[in-house]
């Protein structure tokens, strides 16, 4: 992790005081505006901030995590995911004593990047919690070199010294699977999330190997989340000479969609073919049949990530954290195998 800018790395550049550094940044008088002006701007380019101690020291006592969501804000708005996790990470810091600076600012990754590190730079935050892993992610490597505090939600990750609050997703789809094995099932369809996020790379290998060992056959389609997605895998897949006899959907919104648009071309949910899905929202239940699911504990997993993060800023290794494995909840939409 790179070495954080100091006042003293400042003065030794601009070759004055470091009295006089403090009193231009902190914007006191017993300095001139040249100086001042100049300061303020080699703060920026070094990307100084006031640490968490030095704001103790001169009577501050606010202490901040950021956390920025790059995600459409449309999918946002209707993702329980979200509004659960976020609920567990506040529940952690109104215990602290801390504060959440939170910002919604659409699929735009490059965009998170330069919120964080104006945010580290301005000195509002003392570290961040990442989600939504992606493929080549960016993140890590900015997170480090900024030199600010960072717990990746994803992982485990090679060749990166961030803590990681990850979920076994292999594990997560052997249950699904063996689920649906049990039941008799042979074919079954994956409709997943943009492989651009990890932990959907994630599944979409639990769903394989566990279909593997099972002796079942998968196929796997890519979505975005939403429900027309869900809707146009379930045309495709009853066009086909033999479709498959159970469909795997990777959230909520599009487990619902597929169940209604297969009664739309007036199959039968499960006699026909069983339907399941990743996230267990309440949304399931407001469907008939009740759509089977996995559960997480968000709240738990949110409250995780920010008690990782606290404990990194007060200088732990926290490392590995593993989450608590989903489980499986069996209800009408899943029967056995037609």
């Amino acid at each position: 992790m790179a070495a954080k800018a100091t006042m003293a790395d400042i003065a030794r550049q601009l070759g004055i005081s470091r009295a006089a550094v403090s009193y231009a940044l902190n914007g006191q008088p017993g300095v001139a505006a040249d100086t001042r002006e100049r300061v303020l701007e080699l703060a920026v380019e070094l990307g100084w901030h006031p640490s968490a101690n030095a704001r103790a020291l001169m009577g501050s006592d606010i202490q901040v995590i950021g956390l920025a969501l790059s995600r459409p804000t449309a999918t946002f708005a209707v993702d329980s995911f979200f509004f659960e996790f976020l609920a567990g990470v506040e529940s952690v810091l109104v215990e602290r004593g801390w504060s959440l600076l939170l910002r919604v600012i659409g699929d735009a990754p490059d965009v998170e990047i330069e919120t964080y590190r104006r945010w580290w730079g301005e000195g509002r935050i003392d570290g961040v919690i990442l989600v939504d892993e992606r493929h080549h992610d960016a993140r890590l490597a900015a997170v480090e070199e900024i030199g600010l505090p960072a717990v990746l939600c994803g992982g485990p990750r090679k060749g990166i010294d961030l803590p990681c609050v990850w979920t076994d997703q292999a594990g997560d789809a052997a249950l699904l699977v063996d689920h649906l094995a049990d039941l008799g099932h042979r074919r079954i369809a994956h409709v997943s999330g943009p492989r651009e996020f990890v932990h959907e790379r994630g599944r979409q290998r639990g769903v394989r190997t566990a279909a593997a060992r099972r002796g079942m056959s998968v196929v796997s389609v890519e979505g975005n989340y939403a429900p027309e997605d869900a809707r146009a895998a379930v045309r495709r897949f009853l066009s086909e000479a033999e479709p498959p006899t159970a469909f795997i959907f990777s959230n909520d919104h599009m487990s619902v969609a597929g169940l209604k648009m297969l009664r739309e071309l007036g199959r039968s949910v499960p006699d026909e073919f069983s339907v399941v899905g990743w996230d267990d929202s309440p949304l399931t239940q407001a469907v008939d049949p009740e759509l089977t699911a996995l559960y997480r504990n968000n709240q738990a997993y949110g409250r995780q990530a920010a008690e990782t993060l606290l404990d990194l800023v007060s200088g732990k290794q926290p490392g590995l954290v593993p989450v608590a494995r989903s489980q499986l909840r069996e209800r009408a939409s899943s029967g056995p195998a037609r």
